[in-house]
């Protein structure tokens, strides 16, 4: 296979109701989509970056610049997706441009030889359960009536985003409306420190599936300590950006489960490693979102179909973000979606939405 340029195209999708993490409020997303066209078949991929560097170091903007003042060049004679990783390698950081850049060109060449993402993972699951992130609200009553909708529509795990002030009251509530049959848990995106490792322990009465990343990603003596104090099992998302980041937080204790996220880890293979890694030491691994499109979100699908996803991961329906999506809309049936068998992906953007909802496009020759 041989790359023949990359398209980067900025696509502007509104938000259904806005969306608050203990970091930002999200009412619309600028997503980045990458364009692989090689002389066998055109492949996509997504950038997950927000748009100020606020959950992580990188942001679309400077994802779009790093990509074509080094990366495109450096995979220019790539001819597989595994090459992506290598060629890329010397450059420190940018885990989530380098991720969107190596799932086009996988997208690519397994459309060209006819073979789907999750066949490449190694999926065995036709469908996979549905989670759905719940973020802060202004009052109790409106985050009842939300995970009361959301219950509704059948997803099988509920996840509230919390912060000091909007955690113990918050958790209460939903378990006391809701009951203890609801698989209920939250989200710190790095809230809190480990002097609040005793108000955090109240959580412990409330049955919750884990706690994800309640410390300072850095902090991960911090959070074998704090697993030592807590009955919740300690979740860690930010903290584990490839497999050996992956292996020293098991081997001390930080983390009992582990939210992969591929663009936070530098991309689906690396994903897959962190998967393995993790089925071997006997911890459970789910697939978190970062309100992905269509695109990213068909390879998340793919990705929690392997073995080692033991629960339910943020792979909601399209509706839960976007009122129209770029491509077939994913729909939800019996809280769960069903994984995509097509060659790649299994989808495309949908040409007229996607000329509807673009704001730029740039062409990179190689």
């Amino acid at each position: 296979m041989k790359i023949e340029g990359f398209e980067l195209r900025r696509v502007g999708l509104p938000l259904v109701s806005p969306f608050r993490t203990s970091f930002s409020t999200q009412t619309a997303r600028d997503i980045l989509l990458v364009k692989a066209v090689t002389d066998e078949a055109e492949g996509w991929g997504e950038c997950v970056t927000l748009g100020d560097p606020l959950y992580s170091p990188e942001y679309t903007d400077g994802a779009a610049d790093i990509m074509k003042r080094y990366f495109i060049q450096a995979i220019a004679d790539v001819t597989d997706a595994t090459g992506v990783g290598q060629a890329l390698h010397k450059f420190k950081g940018h885990p989530m441009a380098k991720a969107a850049l190596e799932t086009a060109v996988l997208d690519a060449e397994l459309r060209a030889e006819g073979r789907s993402f999750g066949r490449e993972l190694g999926s065995v699951r036709d469908v996979v359960p549905c989670g759905v992130s719940v973020g802060i609200m202004d009052s109790i009553p409106e985050l009842l009536d939300a995970v009361g909708g959301y219950i509704d529509e059948g997803y099988v795990r509920i996840k509230l985003k919390i912060e000091p002030g909007w955690d113990i009251e918050a958790v209460r509530a939903v378990r006391e409306r809701f009951g203890d049959d609801v698989q209920l848990q939250v989200d710190a995106n790095t809230a809190y420190t480990l002097r609040d490792a005793r108000h955090l322990a109240k959580l412990d009465d409330f049955d919750l599936l884990l706690i994800e990343q309640p410390l300072e990603e850095e902090d991960i003596v911090g959070h074998a300590d704090l697993a030592k104090m807590l009955k919740t099992p300690i979740c860690l998302d930010e903290s584990v950006t490839s497999a050996q980041t992956a292996a020293a937080a098991i081997r001390l204790g930080a983390t009992s489960v582990i939210n992969i996220k591929p663009g936070r880890v530098g991309g689906y293979l690396e994903a897959r490693r962190i998967h393995d890694l993790a089925v071997a030491a006997g911890v459970p691994v789910w697939c978190g979102g970062m309100l992905e499109s269509g695109i990213g979100r068909a390879a998340n699908i793919a990705l929690a179909s392997l073995p080692g996803f033991t629960l339910p991961g943020d792979v909601s329906s399209s509706s839960r973000f976007y009122k129209t999506d770029i491509t077939e809309p994913w729909v939800m049936e019996d809280g769960h979606l069903t994984v995509p068998t097509g060659p790649g992906l299994g989808v495309a953007p949908i040409p007229e939405l996607l000329e509807e909802f673009t704001t730029s496009v740039e062409w990179i020759a190689v």
